[in-house]
């Protein structure tokens, strides 16, 4: 029954383990914290042990793999034309679900959340605190983007002392081979870690506390899913590719995201999917995704500040302006570029929309009650992007595997692993 389970595929166990996490939230009631959270920590804590020492040696091993391909450069611009277009494209998808739906209007005396305090960094402080002065200190803090800059230059290093470190880039290639493996074994309790955290989530917010704010809600979702369905489709469409096939591959990283709410906990699974069901080269998508879990934020630096920011000026009666909506649109679209690498993403990218489109802060208190119920649609969001936006690039760059996109070509298990891998 055991081996019947672990056969089957990823995306299948996780929805089980999803409908069992809501139903168990819905009897368990405000006790979920107590009997099922623990679950969901512990999976957590097994994801982020894994996250830096897979981002470090993918980083170099890649490096040096795309410097001797030669189209470093070419498939840096691409992605990051590619980052800007989707999330210039989500901001007008938010804005148009916000005067669509309307979340703001007819509500008066909500409950107001505390709200701490961020600190905005300036682009020059952003930029120059993706250099570690410690890199050991920037994996112990988690720090990605630092540890993704240190990785790059070690890998660069490499490159130029070229046969002199050969023993040292197949050392490279081998601690990424471990942390391959021992990343198959921990996104195997995927669909365990998706039932902590669901019941936890539906045990502690329950259907009566997310009523008041229920548009709001129904418009990030509808938004989001839009965006998913709609623009990545089109997208694909576009690009000659199918879009069933994609979404089907993608399936457990966004099952993941939605689950986690966690684009730096979901990476290893996006980096999993995008290689072995999505046919993007290892040493591009070892660059790509890192990169992408951090500055590709369609769903909380794009979508959501729009929505959010068009329900205060509602809730305070106040009408937007031809240059506030512009003054929105650029600061969502740039701005999870200048805020990549500080946490609370979500809130530091509103609290930068607010403050540049003149809107009152404390418009944030009334809805951060409910936002780890939207973070989840948010964060699902998110990571589709930044799956599909290395996709499409490597499509644009001919380095694609089609037959492994297209489900031709099965990613092969070393024997005595298969109860470990799923049969994707």
């Amino acid at each position: 029954m055991l081996k019947s389970w672990f056969t089957r595929p990823l995306w299948q166990r996780v929805t089980v383990g999803f409908a069992l996490g809501i139903l168990a939230g819905v009897l368990a009631g405000e006790q979920a914290a107590v009997w099922f959270k623990p679950l969901g920590d512990l999976y957590l804590n097994l994801v982020r042990m894994i996250v830096i020492p897979l981002v470090f040696f993918t980083i170099t091993s890649s490096v040096a793999k795309l410097a001797e391909a030669g189209n470093v450069a070419s498939l840096g611009l691409r992605t990051l034309f590619w980052f800007i277009a989707t999330s210039a494209i989500a901001v007008l998808v938010g804005i148009a679900f916000g005067h669509l739906i309307d979340p703001g209007l007819g509500l008066s005396n909500l409950p107001l959340g505390e709200v701490k305090p961020r600190t905005i960094p300036t682009p020059l402080e952003v930029l120059i605190g993706i250099v570690p002065t410690n890199p050991i200190k920037a994996m112990a803090d988690t720090n990605v983007l630092q540890v993704l800059f240190f990785a790059g230059i070690v890998g660069a290093a490499l490159v130029s002392l070229g046969e002199k470190t050969a023993g040292i880039r197949t050392l490279v290639d081998q601690g990424a081979t471990v942390v391959f493996r021992i990343t198959r074994w921990v996104l195997q309790l995927t669909p365990i870690g998706t039932f902590g955290l669901i019941a936890w989530v539906v045990g502690r917010y329950g259907l009566a506390s997310l009523l008041p704010l229920g548009k709001f809600i129904a418009a990030m979702y509808l938004a989001c899913l839009f965006h998913i369905v709609v623009v990545y489709g089109g997208l694909l469409k576009v690009h000659g590719l199918k879009v069933g096939r994609f979404f089907r591959g993608a399936a457990p990283a966004m099952q993941m995201a939605f689950a986690t709410s966690s684009s730096l906990a979901t990476l290893p699974m996006s980096l999993r999917v995008a290689v072995e069901k999505l046919g993007v080269p290892q040493s591009y998508a070892s660059f790509a995704l890192p990169l992408g879990a951090n500055v590709k934020m369609d769903g909380c630096g794009a979508i959501y500040p729009a929505i959010a920011s068009i329900f205060i000026a509602q809730y305070f009666g106040l009408d937007l302006s031809l240059t506030q909506y512009v003054l929105i649109g650029l600061t969502a679209v740039l701005g999870s570029l200048g805020t990549a690498g500080v946490p609370g993403t979500s809130i530091v990218m509103l609290t930068l929309t607010l403050s540049t489109a003149g809107l009152p802060l404390e418009g944030i208190g009334y809805i951060i009650a409910i936002d780890r119920v939207v973070d989840m649609m948010r964060t699902m969001t998110n990571v589709t992007g930044q799956i599909l936006v290395p996709v499409i690039v490597a499509k644009e760059e001919r380095i694609l595997d089609q037959a492994v996109y297209d489900g031709n070509v099965e990613t092969h298990t070393p024997a005595g692993e298969a109860v470990l891998v799923a049969a994707e």
